[in-house]
């Protein structure tokens, strides 16, 4: 009787360490939608375990205070974290106590503006759109780093970055800068010298070339019409910096009366290159500007075969002829 009563003790005490186990061990920390758990700055611990059951990531709020007072976590670290299949409470715990969030790898494409920067910002990190663009509207903050509210669009080039999900605005623009910085070798920078341009000026050319095409082999040629027409004090008349001036990206014919438009970036009305770039200038067509060649066309129009292709001339003449045949082209397609 008294092995029984101490074998059933026995079974009650495994039953009850297994429990525990499975309670700390066991696959219990639910595994969301959205993968993610975030963890705001300055949230107070109650709240982030309230957030913590709210999303059902945790199912028993008292097995988590239990291992967090075991592990000793108490200060709340804000970020990103990773919830994964078959996590237990433990490791949930752990990976908070030690911070260990998952960083954002964020994407620098063709962007145009500011807004449009800040936007694509606000969704991915903790900092607000509205942070960002205040950030990229501030001569002061900007002055630090040789760029104006112009220029600033230059340092967000297309790569992509691996930053904490609540880096703040500043230190993101300064990872910006940073591989922008790398970017301008000693090479590169001797290249912009002897065209006679700075970085920011190289940039602004090449971010006008992305938005006129997408053809690789037109790219330089056309940075040489470019350096042509500056050199001579003739206006770059580029379309894309009209779209630019009026906003208004999905414009496919530019006429005459848009040409008229007052605005720094109109390159029909100003001569020379706007104050800053039109869109996040990729880097061959940077590279395709500083290796541009020496070439005597003063003019381009896109061809009628519409491949993305130009055809480059010297004169005047010959230019309008080509493009007479572009513009009949446009009418026969109906391009509005």
């Amino acid at each position: 009787m008294k092995r029984k009563l101490i074998s059933g003790i026995i079974a009650v005490i495994v039953l009850i360490a297994g429990y525990i186990a499975w309670e700390f061990f066991g696959p219990t920390v639910h595994h969301p939608e959205e993968k993610y758990f975030f963890v705001s700055t300055g949230e107070s611990y109650d709240a982030m375990i309230d957030s913590l059951r709210e999303k059902k990531i945790i199912s028993s709020e008292g097995w988590f205070r239990r291992a967090a007072k075991i592990i000793g976590y108490t200060t709340v670290r804000p970020g990103r974290y990773e919830i994964k299949k078959g996590m237990n409470v433990f490791s949930l715990v752990r990976m908070l106590r030690n911070g260990q969030q998952s960083p954002v790898n964020f994407v620098i494409t063709k962007l145009r503006t500011k807004e449009a920067l800040a936007a694509r910002i606000g969704n991915a990190f903790e900092c607000d759109s509205l942070h960002m663009i205040d950030f990229l509207n501030s001569p002061d903050s900007l002055r630090e780093y040789g760029l104006d509210t112009n220029t600033v669009m230059v340092a967000a080039m297309p790569f992509t970055y691996t930053l904490k999900w609540n880096t703040t605005a500043g230190k993101i623009f300064q990872q910006f800068h940073t591989a922008y910085k790398t970017f301008w070798t000693a090479e590169r920078k001797e290249k912009a010298d002897s065209l006679h341009m700075t970085p920011e000026q190289v940039s602004t050319m090449a971010s006008i070339i992305d938005e006129e095409t997408n053809s690789a082999t037109d790219r330089p040629n056309i940075a040489s019409v470019y350096r042509n027409r500056i050199a001579k004090g003739m206006p770059l008349q580029a379309d894309p910096t009209v779209k630019f001036a009026m906003k208004n990206f999905s414009l496919r014919r530019i006429y005459q009366d848009y040409t008229r438009i007052q605005s720094p970036y109109n390159t029909y009305e100003n001569k020379g290159l706007p104050p800053g770039p039109i869109c996040t200038p990729a880097q061959q067509t940077i590279d395709a500007v500083l290796n541009s060649p020496t070439t005597d066309y003063l003019y381009f129009v896109a061809s009628t075969a519409f491949d993305g292709t130009h055809v480059f001339t010297t004169n005047y003449q010959d230019h309008m002829k080509y493009a007479k045949l572009y513009q009949d082209e446009l009418n026969k397609r109906n391009v509005k």
